[in-house]
């Protein structure tokens, strides 16, 4: 019997240390994906890297990368509560999920939107790293419009009058001129 107790000991430890070196790996490969592309990041922790991402429309999305136990998960902020029109919110993003890389449009408690996703530390690669921060970028950017037009057309419409009304730069409501 304690030959029995001591193999599943040793079986635990060496699946413990197979663990800790997979771990070790996918944090070296996210580290060294970042720096060799030059992504803006701060390290948090042993296994926690904080991005910031360029875009288009919205012109940065914060990331978060965790490397886990037995997972690497992905967590970007896109945008927080909807003021208005709800429902019409979560059916775009929930039909949008449907054709998702990787990742999927999430709710927080507070009701904030943010992309997630979780990857096995076994497929932590530069080309899937490269993938997943791209498919992070696309979805943030290409749904980021919408969702204001969706979520805050009228506070949209107010901004729009306000600036009017004082002379103030229209440049980076133009998108949203056919609301007006």
């Amino acid at each position: 019997m304690s030959m029995i107790k001591f193999s599943l000991v040793a079986l635990k430890n060496h699946a413990l240390l197979l663990d800790m070196a997979t771990r070790a790996m996918a944090s070296a490969t996210v580290e060294e994906f970042l720096d060799s592309h030059e992504i803006d990041y701060e390290k948090s922790g042993a296994n926690t890297y904080l991005l910031t991402l360029p875009g288009q429309s919205k012109l940065e999305t914060h990331c978060a990368l965790v490397v886990g136990d037995h997972s690497l998960s992905i967590n970007a902020f896109v945008i927080r509560k909807p003021d208005e029109n709800i429902a019409a919110v979560h059916n775009y993003l929930l039909t949008k999920n449907a054709n998702m890389y990787c990742l999927a449009f999430a709710i927080n408690e507070l009701g904030d939107i943010f992309l997630v996703g979780r990857l096995a530390l076994s497929a932590v690669s530069e080309n899937e790293l490269d993938r997943i921060i791209g498919a992070v970028l696309q979805y943030s950017d290409s749904a980021f419009n919408p969702l204001l037009e969706l979520g805050f057309s009228s506070a949209i419409r107010r901004e729009w009058a306000w600036r009017l009304s004082r002379g103030e730069s229209l440049s980076n409501l133009k998108a949203f001129e056919h609301l007006i």
